[in-house]
């Protein structure tokens, strides 16, 4: 069995393997960065300044701050070795979304207005577990210094409240204790599966407070089976939400494959990239890749876990163009070529539903350019 990044330090870049000049890639990165994250650009960027040394990444679709973008940019940032811009968007978040009061507390909310104002008081568990792993990136890249940039301590103490909250009665975990599965949300019984983030896990056991590597190994292993479990097994398509036993949870119109699950084969790809472990479902990204090869996409619409397509377009193209590709981390042949080619060849999204879309093309990029690394 061939070993992943963690274990050798090596990085594959898909692009290079595939005869573009490896100086296209590298200016194509840093491009791409310089769209989302500068005012050069004002039809791509998603990141904007505060004057008093804060920074946020607006949802231009729904015109709010999300934990989810919060933690992505942060992500974006420690990869892009861009201490400034990661802290100014940590010192926002637990400025404006952290919450210290309540069921609640310890956990971020997962919405806020662009002044800061929150417009919910729950948390969505995708962000908590990227600030979590950008945390320990960033102490592990920078080093840590005074809170709350003592990055490091803040990740800790974030995975603990995601575990132990409830246990005294004080709120709902993240976690399900009975069966190390991340919830949609930490007061309901089902959960999200492009949630699952296994090569987190993985690390989080090693790097959260010792009591709880046990807890972040099983949950790792756990995730593996259950993106097997929730996937269909012929096209491969997960749904946006599922009961733990892998059945779509069709609450609010969320049991279909629709923008949450094209994440799914993201988490499989980089999974494999990182840790190559035997149990990684690798299948459900290759036949996610073969549902949609002779699918244009301008033609990508929301469908039922079996493949039935629906009326609706979907939402952001790009973003699962860019999914499909990020896939090719964990599949072979001429699917791989074929989605690695057809990204490269694809711009940037703009519009007022860019934010998704480009979030989810730049971790492809950076990840396909072998630059979405584990910092140790």
């Amino acid at each position: 069995m061939k070993q992943g990044a963690y274990e050798t330090g090596h990085y594959r870049n898909l692009f290079t393997e595939f005869d573009i000049d490896p100086k296209l890639v590298d200016e194509k990165v840093q491009k791409t960065w310089d769209q989302l994250f500068t005012n050069q650009y004002p039809d791509y960027q998603i990141y904007f300044e505060t004057d008093d040394g804060m920074g946020y990444m607006v949802d231009t679709g729904n015109d709010d701050v999300r934990t989810e973008g919060q933690s992505y940019g942060m992500m974006m940032a420690v990869q892009m070795d861009q201490q400034e811009v990661f802290d100014r968007i940590w010192k926002w978040s637990k400025t404006y979304m952290y919450m210290d009061e309540g069921i609640h507390k310890g956990y971020f909310a997962w919405s806020c207005a662009l002044d800061g104002t929150k417009n919910a008081h729950g948390p969505a568990p995708d962000g908590e577990e990227y600030f979590a792993m950008a945390l320990f990136f960033a102490s592990n890249r920078w080093g840590d210094k005074e809170a709350p940039f003592d990055y490091s301590k803040q990740a800790k103490a974030l995975l603990h409240d995601c575990v132990h909250k409830g246990e005294n009665n004080d709120g709902h975990p993240m976690w399900e204790p009975s069966n190390h599965l991340i919830k949609f949300v930490p007061e309901v019984d089902f959960s999200d599966p492009s949630y699952h983030i296994p090569h987190f896990y993985e690390l989080f056991a090693e790097w959260a407070n010792p009591e709880d590597h046990d807890f972040w190994k099983k949950a790792a292993e756990a995730s593996r089976d259950y993106i097997r479990l929730a996937a269909h097994n012929e096209t491969g398509l997960s749904p946006e939400y599922a009961f733990y036993n892998g059945e779509p949870n069709h609450i609010r119109g969320f049991g279909d494959f629709f923008s949450d699950s094209y994440r799914v084969v993201c988490n499989v790809g980089l999974d494999y990239e990182w840790f190559r472990r035997s149990n990684t479902p690798t299948e459900v990204n290759e036949k996610v890749q073969a549902f949609f090869k002779d699918i244009p996409v301008e033609d990508y619409r929301r469908y039922t876990v079996d493949g039935k397509p629906f009326e609706e377009k979907s939402l952001h193209p790009i973003g699962l163009l860019a999914s499909l590709a990020m896939a090719s981390l964990a599949t072979t042949g001429e699917l791989q070529k074929h989605y690695v080619e057809k990204f490269w060849n694809t711009p940037l999204r703009t519009g007022e539903r860019r934010y998704y879309d480009n979030c989810l093309y730049f971790f492809s990029l950076l990840s396909l350019a072998g630059k979405f690394k584990i910092w140790k």
